[in-house]
C-alpha cells in the first residue's frame, strides 16, 4: 500500500470521466471490463450506503479514476483503494494525493483478515471492514465467493453489478433468479437491491443496465455441521435444475444417505433444489450427519 490519508472533504471539482481520460490519454479497456460512473448523485448515494460513520476503513475494489474514492473520503471513512491497472493507479496517486491509501492488486484475491492487521489507522468497531466497488461482470463470482470464505472480516459490501445478476442475489425462493449464489450469500447475510442505474450514468456506456446491491453479513441464518459441504449440497441442487433432489444431489451423497438426509430435514425429494429456502438447504445438511459423509 502506498499513499497517506488525509481528513476532510474531498474537492466538488472532481474531474469528469471523460476529462481524466483526456488529461491521461487514457481509454477505458473493454477487455477488464472498465465502465466509469460518473454521475454524482448515484455516486453520493453509493458512497453514503458504503459508509456509515466517519472513520470506517473502507475497501474500495477496482477504484479506476477515483470517483467513488474521493466521495467515500469525504463522508470521513479510512479508505484503502484497490486497483490493478497500473494506468488507473497513476491516476489515482495524482488526483486524490493523501486522501486514500492505494494498493495495486487483484481485486478477487484479497486477504481480508491480513488487510485487516496490517491496514493502519483507526480500527472499525469489531475490527471489521466494509467493502465497496463497480464490479466487472467477470469478476463478480469470484469477489463474492472470496467474501463468502472470510465472513467474519467484512460486516457489509456494497457494489454496483449488473441488474440481472443483483436480481438474482437478492431473489426470494422458488423464482428462476434463485440460485446457488442466492442461497450462500443470503445463508450469510441481509441482501438487498438499493438503486437501479441506468447504461446513460457510466462511460462508455454499458450493454446493460446496473444496480446497486447492499449485503449486510451476520451470523448464519441456519446452523450447519460442515459448510464446505453445505456449499457442494447447494451447488449440486442447482447443476442440473431439471431435476428432482433425489437424483441432483446424488453426486454428494450415496442415495439411502441422501434419501435420509431429505426425511431428516422434511423436505420431499420430488422436489427441485430451486424450491428449497435457505433453511431447508441448511436442514438437508444437518441431515447428511456429522461425520462429513458428502463426497466432495
Amino acid at each position: 500500500m502506498t499513499g497517506a490519508r488525509r481528513e476532510g472533504a474531498a474537492d466538488d471539482r472532481y474531474p469528469s470521466p471523460r476529462a481524466l481520460l483526456e488529461k491521461y490519454g487514457l481509454r477505458a479497456k473493454k477487455s477488464w471490463g472498465q465502465n466509469f460512473l460518473g454521475d454524482e448523485a448515484i455516486l453520493d448515494h453509493i458512497a453514503r450506503l458504503a459508509v456509515e460513520a466517519a472513520g470506517e476503513r473502507i475497501v474500495e475494489l477496482g477504484a479506476g479514476l477515483g470517483h467513488l474514492t474521493a466521495r467515500l473520503a469525504a463522508l470521513g471513512a479510512d479508505v484503502v483503494a484497490v486497483e490493478r491497472d497500473r494506468d488507473m493507479a497513476e491516476v489515482l496517486r495524482a488526483e486524490l494525493g493523501g486522501r486514500a491509501a492505494l494498493l495495486e492488486a487483484d481485486a478477487a484475491r484479497l486477504d481480508y483478515a491480513r488487510l485487516a492487521r496490517e491496514w493502519p489507522g483507526r480500527v472499525s468497531e469489531g475490527g471489521k471492514l466494509a467493502v465497496v466497488g463497480n464490479l466487472p461482470y467477470h469478476l463478480t463470482s469470484p469477489i463474492l465467493f472470496s467474501l463468502l470464505d472470510q465472513p467474519v472480516t467484512v460486516s457489509r459490501a456494497v457494489f454496483l453489478l449488473q441488474r440481472e445478476v443483483a436480481e438474482r442475489l437478492a431473489a426470494e425462493p422458488g423464482t428462476k433468479e434463485w440460485g446457488l449464489l442466492s442461497v450462500l450469500l443470503q445463508h450469510r447475510a441481509d441482501v438487498s437491491v438499493e438503486l437501479r442505474v441506468p447504461r446513460g450514468a457510466f462511460l462508455p456506456p454499458p450493454k446493460v443496465e446496473s444496480a446497486v446491491l447492499r449485503v449486510a453479513f451476520r451470523a448464519p441464518r441456519a446452523a450447519v455441521v460442515d459448510e464446505a459441504r453445505f456449499r457442494r449440497l447447494v451447488k449440486a441442487g442447482f447443476a442440473q435444475r431439471r431435476k428432482v433432489l433425489a437424483n441432483a444431489l446424488a453426486a454428494v451423497g450415496e442415495p439411502g444417505r441422501v434419501q435420509a438426509a431429505l426425511a431428516a430435514a422434511g423436505v420431499d425429494p420430488r422436489r427441485r433444489g430451486e424450491t428449497l429456502t435457505v433453511e431447508e438447504w441448511a436442514a438437508v445438511e444437518r441431515g447428511m450427519g456429522s461425520d462429513g459423509g458428502a463426497g466432495g
